[in-house]
């Protein structure tokens, strides 16, 4: 089977194992996503979407705005090819010399200084987070602060320490969010996502 072929017949077993899950077809083309990288189908039951958010991932997806993400490997997953009509431009501060000295100054973990680092560059953009729930925490105070203003924050982070907690705090604004219940997650569930709002973005192309 060619690549196309596979994927094609991955998703006809996934919306047929998942049965009637009340998800609109924008949101589930998200979830069906999530669920082809993973192959959990505890994401049916898990995933939580802001009301407005799929409609801000694509606005800033199509105005061109940055997308950031917390892991190198979160970077590598976006399809960044599809991005590149639109300028929209996929970074990781993770490596940034500047962020391991914030880091060692402020005494906070690279992820955290890392946001700090990422507050030019993430005005009505995307912050895309997989792995570290300090990223999650430290992403929430700043948009409390008025310091940073993404159009659409997504929440993964994966673990046993604070993961669930970061998310039930995201969950818990009134700014577009993608996230879910509980400590699973991860940088490859949180690149699917992204790629999910670029597929939508190109399907309205298409529309």
């Amino acid at each position: 089977m060619k690549p196309h072929e596979i994927e094609k017949e991955s998703f006809k077993i996934i919306d047929q194992e998942a049965g009637e899950h009340g998800f609109p077809p924008d949101q589930w083309s998200i979830v069906r996503r999530m669920i082809h990288t993973t192959a959990d189908f505890d994401y049916i039951h898990t995933v939580r979407f802001h009301p407005e958010a799929i409609q801000a991932g694509i606005k800033a997806i199509m105005q061109g705005k940055n997308i950031i993400t917390d892991t190198e490997m979160g970077r590598v997953g976006v399809r960044k090819a599809d991005l590149e009509p639109f300028g929209t431009r996929v970074m990781c501060f993770m490596n940034d010399p500047s962020v391991f000295e914030l880091s060692e100054q402020m005494e906070i973990t690279r992820a955290a200084a890392a946001v700090d680092h990422a507050i030019p560059f993430i005005e009505d953009g995307i912050y895309v987070i997989g792995n570290a729930p300090t990223a999650l925490f430290r992403v929430l105070e700043l948009m409390d602060q008025g310091l940073a203003r993404p159009a659409l924050v997504v929440g993964l982070p994966v673990g046993f320490v604070n993961a669930a907690q970061s998310k039930a705090a995201l969950m818990k604004t009134r700014r577009p969010f993608i996230s879910n219940v509980g400590r699973k997650g991860g940088s490859n569930v949180a690149a699917s996502v992204v790629n999910a709002l670029i597929k939508l973005v190109l399907e309205q192309g298409e529309s």
